[in-house]
């Protein structure tokens, strides 16, 4: 592999990575520590649009691991600024929870159901068929079609749940329009967040715990890619795909002295 720089900024995924079904992952309060201690820039990054950064910020802190309000990166933030540089001051049917519908009102984006530029699909916990039919409806009539993400299925302690992309591929089969994901594996969310950060991918690492999403995304950003063995993706699973990550460790304890 061609030398790389060193590494001066960091991006994380959050579930996998640093915390599994709502408690965190041995390693992971010692690295975000190392990280704040070295004054680096970092981002914790997931493709669920429903919390705002400050929720996750306080869900976090509960859980026993400190991560600034401004160090997180969601699908939600990342959709915001790619509609803000598409067509600034627009309008959009959002379907989502505060974390999306929070996002849109910050860059000063007007809700509405009346002729909308966009219909923005997010992660909610209640996907109404009023609200998809409404979403059906204006698109056929124009509305541009945006995603968060395009994760399938999301966990629960029940199991998996119906999430953003199978809602997608519903509206898709209803209007015939296939929507722009913003959100991983799409590298737009590492180079919106990079940015936000001000940081340059050259010299700037991906942890993720999903060869298909974190480490394809951080790959095509340009980034270093580290994948970890909590999450989904498993060691045998890794020659499976035709790209590979910078490294493979067992978890984010591995990387605390890479800091």
């Amino acid at each position: 592999m061609a030398d790389r720089k060193p590494i001066e900024s960091w991006l994380t995924d959050m579930d996998g990575v640093l915390i599994h079904e709502g408690v965190p992952i041995p390693g992971a309060d010692a690295f975000l520590k190392k990280l704040r201690d070295s004054g680096k820039p970092f981002l914790v990054l997931t493709n669920n649009s429903m919390y705002t950064p400050r929720d996750l910020h306080a869900r976090l802190r509960r859980m026993g691991l400190e991560v600034p309000v401004e160090s997180i990166w969601t699908s939600a933030l990342a959709t915001a600024q790619f509609l803000d540089d598409q067509r600034p001051g627009g309008s959009a049917y959002a379907i989502g929870e505060a974390g999306l519908t929070t996002a849109l009102h910050d860059i000063g984006y007007i809700l509405t159901d009346h002729e909308p530029d966009y219909v923005v699909l997010g992660e909610t916990r209640t996907y109404s068929f009023e609200a998809m039919t409404k979403a059906v409806r204006l698109i056929l009539g124009g509305a541009r079609f945006i995603c968060t993400n395009p994760d399938e299925t999301g966990p629960s302690t029940e199991g998996p749940l119906p999430a953003t992309g199978a809602v997608a591929a519903l509206i898709t089969q209803a209007t015939g329009k296939k929507p722009y994901f913003a959100g991983k594996p799409n590298p737009l969310m590492m180079r919106t967040g990079l940015n936000a950060i001000g940081a340059h991918s050259e010299s700037s690492a991906m942890i993720g715990d999903r060869m298909d999403t974190d480490v394809l995304a951080g790959m095509e950003a340009g980034m270093q890619t580290f994948l970890v063995l909590t999450g989904l993706t498993r060691p045998e699973q890794v020659e499976d795909f035709p790209y590979r990550p910078s490294q493979v460790v067992d978890s984010i304890a591995d990387l605390v002295d890479r800091v």
